[in-house]
């Protein structure tokens, strides 16, 4: 892969596993620059107010989005910034009081949060509660990128989403221990939450996976 002024250049040879690892690099590079662009701005707002803004002009950057970089950026000085999550995470809970923020934070890190699952607890915190009582307990299941690249691999060559596969596979999976076992009446199954830290591509929610009624 090369990267250039104006954009990326990807060999022919490339392999999906390449191909991801390439977007978590990207990922990465966009939250770094993000703070960079935040920092560069809260510089010139300190010291020189009478022309920062005139300067974000010159230098060809967007003053709205700027400006919100720069929010963020005081919101949490470096010492206070989590590298284990990204600089939307840290967006989504800047208008939170600092303890929160932190609470919050390192939960998301903790669980893999997505942004949409942080913006719920955001909004549960910002109505007078701890976390956001909707829906069942998610324990976070830790899987290697390697592995769940070859699961959407798997899924795409059998020409199913990532969840449609799990779920296939997992029913093969319990028909085949259970074929030689005898139920005298239908069992009450537990709803079993799995999450994949992985994600597929464009998906940020969590994979949910419970038994269908009557199923």
């Amino acid at each position: 892969m090369v990267a250039t002024d104006l954009g990326l250049r990807f060999p022919e040879a490339l392999s999906y596993a390449q191909w991801m690892r390439a977007g978590h690099s990207v990922a990465r590079i966009a939250s770094t620059s993000a703070w960079f662009v935040g920092d560069w701005l809260v510089c010139g707002q300190n010291r020189y107010q009478d022309r920062y803004r005139e300067a974000v002009e010159a230098v060809g950057l967007d003053y709205q989005t700027v400006r919100n970089y720069a929010w963020v950026a005081r919101r949490f000085p470096v010492e206070r910034r989590r590298d284990g999550v990204s600089f939307q995470h840290h967006a989504e809970v800047a208008s939170l009081d600092p303890p929160d923020q932190d609470r919050l934070l390192a939960e998301a890190e903790a669980h893999g949060w997505s942004r949409n699952v942080l913006r719920a607890q955001v909004q549960s915190v910002k109505r007078g509660g701890e976390t956001a009582a909707a829906g069942p307990v998610v324990q976070p299941l830790k899987v290697d990128q390697d592995r769940v690249d070859r699961w959407m691999r798997a899924a795409a060559e059998s020409g199913s989403s990532l969840e449609s596969w799990m779920i296939g596979c997992l029913d093969q999976a319990a028909t085949h221990v259970l074929s030689d076992v005898e139920v005298a009446a239908e069992p009450v199954v537990p709803v079993v939450p799995v999450v994949v830290t992985g994600q597929a591509p464009g998906n940020e929610e969590p994979f949910v996976v419970s038994p269908l009624p009557g199923g």
